[in-house]
């Protein structure tokens, strides 16, 4: 590695320590999350590397815990519950995160700071507590064991990180071109989809993905207001280390990692194009 000739030794002792420090970090993180994905091949009902699959017996490795989840009728119940929930839930928190935040970043908006600590609660309350308020809650409308109920919770839980992401692409907004758009005639609803959204369009969509992931990876308010039939892929996964442990807990969780990265991939894709746009590049 090149350093600037004005670089001092212990500037080049601090910027290697600096970069050691992070790949170690990096590896802290993902080698438990890389060391599932050989076990989901693994031939045998168990959750250790067997002495086959140290030697790279190709008949230590199989298929068949993925063959199992696609066998499984509460395997597949829970994958369609947890995209059907999740995807409503994101519509939801999407439409609602979208227009509180731009009514927040009204200059003339009273109280701004007060309401945006409120609609951001649910970030920063422990979520034991909102399951445990949102079951009280939810049993006095009779919503708790009900899909209704549960999309409404994940969609109050998504809805605060639709409002970070909108707010920070209203950040560099010209309000100027709205109130030019309202004065040449043009009607709020057309002003908003023609002008405001195609510039914010992608923290809307960045917003909405991590709504998505917030449901989709959800497990605490599941276990407090689902029913048998709202079982989601967390839920399924929690009650199989609770009532039978097999490596299709890890076909399944190898299957979320992969779903994970190519959502943070398309949302660092929109970060950056929302840069792009903010500068005036595209």
């Amino acid at each position: 590695m090149k350093f600037p000739k004005y670089y001092t030794f212990w500037q080049k002792v601090g910027m290697h320590g600096l970069r050691l420090t992070a790949w170690g970090v990096l590896a802290f993180l993902m080698i438990p999350i890389l060391v599932i994905i050989p076990l989901s091949f693994n031939a045998e009902p168990y959750f250790t590397f067997t002495p086959g699959m140290l030697a790279f017996d190709t008949e230590a490795y199989s298929l068949k815990w993925y063959e199992e989840i696609i066998n499984d009728d509460k395997w597949m119940l829970a994958i369609k519950n947890s995209f059907f929930i999740g995807i409503c839930a994101t519509i939801i928190a999407t439409v609602l995160g979208t227009l509180a935040a731009i009514g927040l970043s009204n200059p003339v908006m009273p109280f701004q700071r007060a309401i945006m600590a409120m609609l951001l609660s649910p970030m920063i309350v422990p979520l034991i507590i909102t399951a445990a308020g949102m079951y009280f809650f939810y049993t006095q409308l009779g919503l708790s064991g009900s899909y209704l109920g549960v999309i409404l919770a994940h969609a109050a839980l998504g809805t605060p990180f639709v409002i970070i992401t909108v707010n920070a692409a209203l950040s560099g907004f010209d309000f100027s071109l709205m109130r030019a758009s309202l004065g040449l005639g043009a009607t709020p609803s057309y002003t908003f989809f023609k002008v405001i959204m195609p510039l914010i369009r992608p923290g809307v969509i960045s917003g909405g993905l991590f709504a998505f992931v917030t449901s989709f990876d959800e497990v605490v308010v599941i276990l407090f207001l689902a029913g048998p039939e709202q079982r989601t892929i967390p839920r399924q996964m929690f009650s199989g280390l609770r009532e039978q442990i097999n490596p299709t807990i890890l076909a399944v969780a190898v299957l979320l990692v992969v779903i994970s990265m190519l959502l943070l991939l398309t949302i660092e894709y929109l970060r950056a194009r929302g840069e792009k746009i903010r500068t005036g590049e595209i």
